[in-house]
């Protein structure tokens, strides 16, 4: 399939003068796939469209928010209403209050919730108030989880730090990371030595930043109970998984409780958005209640819970979540069906391919992977007309846009794709 590109390399040339990399977020730069950024005009359903005209199959997904596809028309109508009434207060509005009661419906264990502007301030939060409310300072992370670009935080960190091969980064102070305590992922041993005297563990409980790795079977569990005997609580990172792979998240689909609770991206239904809660006694500890001090002049946003609200109220129903299951389940037959030599994790409708010589349980297995193979193979489904992540480090997403004929077209661009990067 021939693609036109005219137009998105002459974008890039222009950005290249005016945003570092020409882009505004690292791995949109596609240099781990070996090309120049692809630039998107408009998006609908289970497709984006490039601004050479080019259509592609989506799952990136926006990296994990277009759950129910681009610009669907709940959100859209949500969107159209809200505009008119102001973009942002700076105050409280009663919408603010039906998006937490709809969270916590939810997600019961969320007894209070605090907004914020991206999963990553959410993440900071969190940070923050539980080195407040435990008065401990060392934070455990595992090695290859990515919990947004924060100081603290880049030290092993998954993602687009993997990616570009930064395990750590430049301008962050030691003493930044000197309260950061790695641990692998799965390793649960490594973890409740790590937990004594910490504050917190931060985990994504399925990682979505080294490509997609389940947990181990107790692993959630086991970490549950090793917080209990230290005192450290147990922070869940759903950016990702939130109410994507269960209408509860992980917290759900696995049984097991956070003390908090990171959520952003499908929240808001696309928009900047992001919130952090858990146990009432934990969260009091917030300003104004108490003296742990958190804010943001978009939190709570107007737009960003007008969206959030449509598309809450839109994964209310079990039938959503069955389809996404068959949906993430159709798009990994469809490699099997395409004969790609490859190893699949998938937990629902976000998976991951990987060109690797043995099962990924960890950062060091995911690492092992074979990233000039996806590269040239995520080129190739892009000349076929499927947008992959363009990354090997990354999820793939389905959503309940997806239709037979989406899948179908991903199958036959799979196997062409295979061909052409195997050759």
């Amino acid at each position: 399939m021939s693609m036109r590109d005219a137009r998105s390399a002459e974008l890039f040339e222009r950005a290249r003068h005016v945003l570092v990399g020409g882009v505004n977020s690292p791995v949109r730069a596609m240099r781990a796939i070996g090309r120049d950024p692809i630039f998107i005009d408009r998006a609908a359903g289970a497709y984006v469209w490039d601004v050479d005209g080019n259509a592609y199959v989506d799952y990136l997904a926006s990296w994990g928010p277009a759950i129910l596809g681009h610009t669907p028309p709940a959100v859209v109508e949500a969107l159209t209403a809200a505009l008119p009434r102001g973009t942002s207060y700076g105050a409280p509005t009663e919408r603010e209050v039906r998006f937490a009661e709809a969270v916590r419906d939810a997600v019961p264990s969320l007894e209070r919730l605090r907004m914020t502007s991206s999963g990553s301030e959410a993440v900071m939060g969190a940070l923050r108030l539980a080195r407040a409310a435990t008065g401990r300072e060392p934070i455990v992370k595992t090695i290859g989880g990515y919990h947004g670009a924060i100081d603290g935080l880049l030290a092993e960190a998954g993602s687009g730090a993997t990616t570009l091969g930064v395990p750590t980064s430049p301008g962050v102070p030691a003493g930044a990371t000197a309260a950061t305590r790695l641990v692998p992922y799965n390793d649960l041993a490594a973890a409740e030595v790590a937990l004594a005297g910490a504050a917190a563990i931060i985990i994504e409980p399925v990682a979505g930043n080294m490509g997609v790795v389940p947990p181990a079977a107790g692993y959630l569990a086991g970490l549950r109970a090793a917080c209990d005997r230290t005192g450290a609580l147990l922070i869940l990172d759903e950016v990702i998984t939130g109410f994507r792979i269960a209408r509860g998240g992980a917290q759900e689909l696995y049984g097991v409780t956070g003390d908090l609770v990171c959520y952003g991206k499908i929240i808001g239904g696309g928009l900047p958005v992001g919130a952090f809660g858990g146990r009432a006694a934990i969260m009091a500890e917030l300003a104004p209640e108490g003296p742990c001090y958190q804010a943001g002049t978009l939190s709570g946003n107007p737009l960003a819970t007008a969206a959030g609200l449509a598309v809450l109220a839109a994964l209310c129903t079990p039938q959503v979540y069955e389809d996404l299951e068959s949906g993430g389940a159709a798009l990994e037959a469809a490699f099997d069906d395409a004969g790609v030599s490859v190893r699949i994790n998938r937990v629902g409708s976000m998976l991951t391919p990987f060109f690797a010589p043995a099962p990924v349980t960890d950062y060091a297995s995911a690492t092992a992977s074979d990233t000039a193979r996806y590269g040239s193979f995520a080129r190739a489904l892009l000349a076929g007309g499927v947008y992959p992540p363009p990354s090997q480090f990354e999820a793939w997403f389905v959503s309940s846009a997806h239709s037979d004929e989406d899948l179908a077209r991903t199958t036959a661009a799979l196997a062409q794709a295979e061909q052409t990067s195997a050759a």
